[in-house]
């Protein structure tokens, strides 16, 4: 009986169950990236570079304006979520509004 060629994509699968199940069995450890959030962002700072007046920034990236201010003005911290997302808004603003733009 001749074997049936696998697609590109079914060797893939086969590759990557092999290297789970050699995981399972304590033979392979698996890459694995953990995320640090941080501790504290500088709302105001970032807000400035992105060259934003409070309310835009808010209305951009979907924070109430109180937060904002709150923020800026050391009231109340971002929480763990909030400080992701402004993590990213650093990092990769444009795909945040693209991501949040209606549509």
């Amino acid at each position: 009986m001749q074997e049936e060629k696998l697609s590109p994509l079914g060797s893939e699968l086969v590759e990557a169950m092999q290297e789970v199940a050699a995981h399972v069995r304590g033979e392979t450890e698996l890459p694995m990236r953990v995320a640090r959030v941080p501790d504290a962002v500088d709302v105001s700072k970032l807000r400035r570079r992105l060259q934003l007046s409070q309310r835009q920034f808010a209305e951009r990236f979907g924070f109430t304006l109180g937060a904002v201010r709150d923020w800026e003005q050391g009231r109340r911290r971002p929480e763990r979520s909030a400080r992701v997302l402004l993590k990213v808004i650093d990092k990769e603003g444009e795909a945040v509004e693209r991501a949040l733009a209606s549509p």
